[in-house]
């Protein structure tokens, strides 16, 4: 096949489980009462970052609570609000988990990156659209009148989509209709070439299409460092030959790892609406995102479906009456002609209802299988996610300057990155601002005249932190277990 890459912007996310990485960091350590002590101190880091985001959670927590699809207008109700201070409230509800998103390195999903994903298809071949009439236009629009976002998509105005972290899906099938519907598809290209109108419908694009720079064939080496890249394997791209029409083939698609869809759904004349949506998918292929999407109407064939419909019904039928007027027509050639034109009509509707179903199959798996959360779950996830995120960060950045000595950000920002490469064998956009500054918050990282980092020994480490409230309470518990 043809290679086709996608390009995106690396990401701060740590891709190592916590545990794995503690262990993995310890087991480097060469005396094992430095290695006690660097357990102990990974245990109170996370306690006290847990405790810094507490109060912020629970304030997320409570305002949700006004904005719950399911119970928040009764909530809303009881706390006898004007709408004034209910625009206020879901303002501030808004901020919290657009905040929460950032620290969870969530990303907001560009028209760029949209255009990328869903330039080519995977297993979704049906056109699939919005009911914008069925999405609130104010609530979103009103945030980012007030919180400026650069790159945000054309639809921002109705829903968000947040994404995180980039994967891989293949499958492996005969694609029958789909190599039929390819073939087709070049025929029809084939023709439009030799009539003109390809030219005039590239025109009519170019104006309103740039061109992407982050899908290209080719990859500079600035870009292979500083973008992640990931192959997609399509049909379209795939070697004519009948091994590859008559056997099976593998297409791969790249994945968004973790989606967030953040919506309100419009208000009626008798209620207005104030819930906000939270849905969490997981592994949704880049080219069938379309899934996610919230008040999807229902699809049907294409205008080019119909537009091959009738153009071959029209060309049959001229070409049966024609030969007919001329009494030329021989009987046999007559039932091909009409043949050929009611296979073709009957192959555009079957493959129409193949679509359908394999449409309804992957809205019910994304609904079982994908959808990971909706709701409060998702914000209790997104919760746990910020924390585990910052405990790693503290920890790999001590670890470097405990090991390493001395760093200026830049450096100790690379020594990072370096580190979870050779022991993990993991890429990613170390946030090192982040980190340090949660290590000067700490008080276990300071700066020299220079301005290079530098961090206190271990035991001095677990000393400035303190028994922290977690660690009193596991004693008590001990000790009534002893007991």
């Amino acid at each position: 096949m043809k290679k086709e890459v996608i390009r995106l912007e690396r990401e701060s996310v740590i891709p190592i489980l916590k545990p794995k990485l503690i262990m993995t960091l310890a087991n480097l350590i060469e005396h094992s009462s430095d290695r006690a002590e660097f357990l102990k101190l990974c245990k109170r880091v996370e306690y006290t970052i847990r405790a810094w985001y507490m109060l912020q959670f629970e304030d997320l927590m409570q305002l949700y609570s006004l904005f719950d699809p399911v119970s928040g207008a009764q909530k809303l109700e009881q706390q006898n609000l004007s709408p004034e201070e209910i625009d206020v409230l879901e303002q501030n509800f808004l901020t919290y988990v657009f905040q929460v998103m950032d620290k969870s390195n969530f990303k907001i999903t560009t028209d760029e990156e949209i255009d990328v994903a869903l330039s080519g298809q995977y297993l979704l071949h049906l056109p699939i659209t919005v009911n914008e009439s069925k999405l609130d236009k104010k609530l979103l629009k009103r945030y980012f009148e007030e919180h400026h976002h650069d790159h945000l998509p054309d639809f921002a105005d109705k829903y968000v989509i947040f994404r995180r972290g980039i994967g891989v899906d293949q499958t492996t099938d005969y694609f029958f209709m789909e190599k039929v519907d390819m073939l087709i598809g070049q025929f029809w290209s084939f023709l439009m070439r030799r009539t003109g109108l390809e030219k005039l419908l590239s025109r009519r694009s170019k104006r309103r299409h740039k061109p992407d720079p982050k899908k290209d064939d080719e990859i500079n080496s600035e870009t292979e460092q500083n973008d992640l890249s990931v192959e997609r394997h399509r049909l379209e791209n795939m070697e004519l030959s009948f091994r590859n029409l008559l056997g099976k083939v593998t297409i791969q698609e790249p994945t968004f790892d973790r989606i967030i869809v953040l919506y309100r759904q419009a208000s009626t004349k008798s209620k207005a609406e104030r819930g906000v949506y939270l849905k969490h998918f997981r592994n949704i292929p880049m080219a069938d995102m379309e899934i996610v999407l919230p008040e999807k109407k229902n699809p049907g064939l294409t205008p080019l479906d119909w537009v091959k419909f009738l153009v071959s019904a029209v060309v049959g039928l001229v070409a049966v009456i024609t030969s007919a007027q001329l009494h030329e027509i021989d009987l046999w050639v007559g039932m091909a002609i009409l043949s050929t034109v009611i296979g073709y009509c009957a192959k555009t509707y079957f493959t129409f209802q193949q679509n359908m179903a394999a449409y309804q199959n992957m809205i019910t798996q994304s609904m079982y299988d994908k959808q990971l959360d909706s709701g409060k779950g998702t914000l209790l996830h997104l919760c746990d996610d910020v924390i585990q995120q910052e405990v790693k960060e503290v920890i790999i950045s001590f670890f470097i300057l405990m090991e390493q000595g001395k760093a200026t950000r830049q450096d100790l920002d690379l020594r990072c990155e370096e580190l979870i490469k050779e022991e993990f064998g993991e890429s990613c956009n170390f946030d090192v601002d982040d980190a340090v500054h949660k290590l000067e918050k700490l008080g276990i990282v300071a700066r020299d005249t220079i301005g290079r980092y530098y961090c206190v020994g271990l035991k001095r480490a677990n000393e400035i932190i303190g028994t922290t409230t977690e660690e009193m309470v596991l004693k008590a518990q001990q000790g009534i277990s002893t007991t």
